[in-house]
């Protein structure tokens, strides 16, 4: 029997969340399908399988920091190199990630024949809050989503409120699904609750220093505790010079690490005492997935979208301004909350148990998230386009 062939869109395998699961299906997707990677920008920090032809659009950073004018022609040059590619092999399934190539994907779906090719798009963030609603960029969604999203055979998301908000606020019709971002568990559970009250309390976020990752929060609570906590943020954006400015401000330095974009992140994870999810926004974040998936206990803001499926099992909480919630696997707080992250960050410091009892439960439910189980799930929707 053939095996059916399939094209994957993005911008790029920087480092990222997307990315991140991109690189992970790859390794499952090869073994059943003929796979054809497509990347807007030469960028490229995650593996490849060697099965895997891979196509690029254009050179490094092409879209980064660039003027409207400029993103726009990029753009047309994409979607004029992607069209020759998808009408010359004729895939049977067309997949993208991300919004710009969901909406080149989109605009190529009106020109190739749906009996020969599947155009299936998935969105990766919860759009009513990354484009901050009334802004400009939240305007021109509500216009352009609907036009070429509903022009897919398919969408799926990694989060049902992701799905929820398409549907309620974008005017998106074609069928939905929810695929949850898959993390690869190669060890048992590692980390070891060293915390003895005579040293600082670790606290880690990993993160692009951005306004969705809102390390800000973070910085805030710090300065509401004692100097026995310490934190470590990893990673690095377009916020990091604002970030270092508010400590240098409030006189925070010797409590704070920022060592910037590192490859052993769980090393970093596992010499710390508790991962801290600042976010504003999230689509459905990884990182808190793989922190549980070693064994930390965790606090995170209820935002949307993601937190609340991974800790609660999706059960609504109301959580009173300036206090948390024990939710099922971690501890959860309103978004912004400092009162609420020191009144978090103290009660884990002091109470060895519940630490104990969140890393088992955090590893626990990080395992119904592994690789092989949810490429089942993206397997069995390929199969039936």
């Amino acid at each position: 029997m053939k095996r059916k062939t399939i094209c994957i869109l993005t911008i790029s395998l920087n480092m990222g969340g997307a990315e991140r699961v991109i690189s992970l299906l790859l390794k499952h997707l090869v073994h059943d399908y003929d796979v054809t990677l497509v990347l807007l920008s030469d960028d490229i920090e995650f593996e490849i399988p060697e099965q895997v032809k891979v196509h690029v659009l254009g050179k490094s950073n092409i879209l980064k920091n660039k003027p409207p004018h400029s993103k726009l022609r990029s753009t047309v040059m994409f979607i004029r190199k992607y069209y020759k590619i998808v009408k010359r092999e004729k895939f049977d399934i067309a997949l993208s990630f991300l919004a710009l190539p969901n909406i080149i994907n989109s605009i190529i779906a009106n020109h190739v024949s749906h009996k020969d090719t599947h155009t299936v798009i998935s969105e990766r963030c919860y759009p009513s809050e990354m484009y901050r609603k009334g802004s400009f960029a939240y305007r021109m969604a509500k216009i352009f989503y609907p036009i070429f999203y509903n022009k897919n055979d398919r969408l799926f998301s990694n989060s049902v409120h992701i799905n929820e908000d398409l549907k309620s606020n974008f005017g998106i019709k074609i069928p939905m699904n929810v695929i949850y971002n898959p993390i690869e568990i190669v060890h048992p559970k590692q980390f070891k609750d060293t915390y003895d009250g005579q040293r600082s309390f670790k606290l880690i976020n990993v993160g692009s220093h951005s306004y969705a990752k809102n390390q800000e929060l973070l910085l805030s609570a710090l300065r509401n505790l004692d100097n026995r906590v310490s934190l470590t943020i990893l990673g690095t954006g377009n916020l990091k010079g604002h970030l270092k400015d508010y400590i240098q401000v409030h006189e925070i330095q010797n409590d704070i690490d920022m060592p910037g974009k590192v490859k052993n992140v769980e090393e970093y994870l596992l010499n710390s005492d508790v991962f801290v999810l600042s976010s504003i926004t999230e689509g459905f974040p990884n990182v808190l997935l793989e922190a549980m998936a070693v064994g930390m206990p965790v606090i995170s803001t209820n935002c949307m979208s993601g937190p609340l499926e991974i800790l609660n099992d999706n059960e609504s909480v109301d959580i009173p301004q300036g206090e948390f919630y024990q939710a099922k696997y971690g501890i959860l707080i309103n978004v912004n909350d400092t009162e609420a992250l020191v009144k978090a960050i103290t009660y884990f410091r002091e109470n060895n148990d519940v630490r104990k009892k969140y890393s088992e439960l955090g590893f626990t439910k990080a395992k119904k998230y592994d690789l092989p189980e949810i490429y089942k799930e993206l397997k069995l929707l390929i199969d039936n386009e």
